[in-house]
């Protein structure tokens, strides 16, 4: 099911439009969370994605740290199927 309601990113006023705001012209987003599960299979690869485009700021070496055990796991994932 779509989201009706839509909130800008700039002014962050509430609209109906699935274009742009209509009161400054900036983009928009849905304003609601995405479905929460405890079970959740692609959390690691959001955390992952978010800290490689710089949305979540940290150290280089945690990021270095980070990455290598991604490798590390993702390796050792794929040679048992």
């Amino acid at each position: 099911m779509d989201s009706i309601l839509r909130r800008c990113k700039n002014c962050g006023r509430y609209t109906m439009r699935k274009d742009r705001c209509p009161y400054c012209g900036g983009e928009l987003e849905i304003p609601h969370p995405p479905k929460f599960s405890l079970d959740d299979k692609y959390g690691r690869y959001r955390l992952l994605m978010k800290i490689m485009s710089g949305e979540i700021k940290l150290s280089q070496d945690i990021i270095n740290a980070i990455l290598v055990s991604h490798k590390q796991s993702a390796s050792q994932g794929s040679g048992t199927r």
